[in-house]
């Protein structure tokens, strides 16, 4: 058993950038903090294009600050301090190597013949039976999402429209806010509550990507999930604007 633990909730969603010219553009995935870094590394070769062997993750916070860098191959993902917004940069000297040889005619391979090579990075998986190779982790997984989504729901459906509440996301402070929208929306899955803080501290008007959710005044609207929304009698805190400092 590993001496690594998982110290926050099972999955977080991540933003995803390489240095890798061709992959320059963000993308969004949601992650089970139960994998371990290079089955991490698996998952991020098909985002970013990089090769596991080489890659080096480092770990940036939402003010773009270096957090830590994934250099343990065996710990778990979520030992981490990587939390829901965070951005993983994907370095691979090895891809950048390969794009300054422009006039080197590329090689391909079907997946058949892929399948057949051994030292592979599907060969290992396949091998030490990781990841989706592991039928009964697989299980084990689906079981655990399966879980997770039935206590989302269940959370979700404490909340309505016009209750109030007091939204606890890890490693931020409490805010109370008002319910505003309860369900699923486009911009990513699952069931979000949409709620319009007391105080300007929220990340938009109840708009996402264009679309309108709710309204309110900009920088007071914001989206969470159900599980970190504690819903209970929390009036409006006053705050005394004419008393001298």
């Amino acid at each position: 058993m590993s001496a690594y633990n998982v110290i926050t909730s099972d999955f977080v969603n991540l933003s995803i950038t390489s240095n890798s010219s061709h992959n320059s553009y963000c993308v969004e995935r949601r992650f089970q903090k139960g994998i371990t870094i290079d089955e991490f590394k698996g998952k991020l070769e098909l985002v970013t294009g990089g090769n596991p062997m080489t890659m080096k993750i480092e770990v940036y916070d939402k003010n773009d600050k270096l957090i830590c860098k994934l250099d343990d191959g065996q710990r778990l993902l979520g030992s981490y301090p990587i939390d829901d917004g965070m951005r993983i940069h994907v370095i691979d000297n090895f891809s950048r190597t390969e794009e300054n040889l422009n006039n080197v005619e590329k090689f391909e391979i079907s997946e058949e013949e892929y399948a057949k090579r051994t030292g592979t990075v599907k060969a290992f998986l396949e091998k030490n039976k990781l990841g989706k190779y592991n039928e009964e982790e697989m299980k084990k997984r689906a079981e655990e999402k399966k879980q997770e989504e039935e206590a989302e729901v269940a959370a979700a459906q404490l909340c309505k429209v016009g209750d109030r509440c007091e939204v606890c996301v890890p490693n931020q402070p409490k805010r109370r806010a008002t319910v505003m929208y309860v369900g699923k929306t486009e911009f990513k899955e699952g069931w979000w509550i949409g709620v319009k803080y007391d105080e300007p501290l929220g990340k938009n008007d109840g708009t996402v990507n264009g679309k309108k959710y709710f309204e309110c005044l900009s920088k007071y609207g914001g989206f969470v999930k159900p599980i970190h929304v504690k819903i209970g009698d929390f009036p409006e805190e006053e705050f005394n604007l004419d008393e001298e400092l």
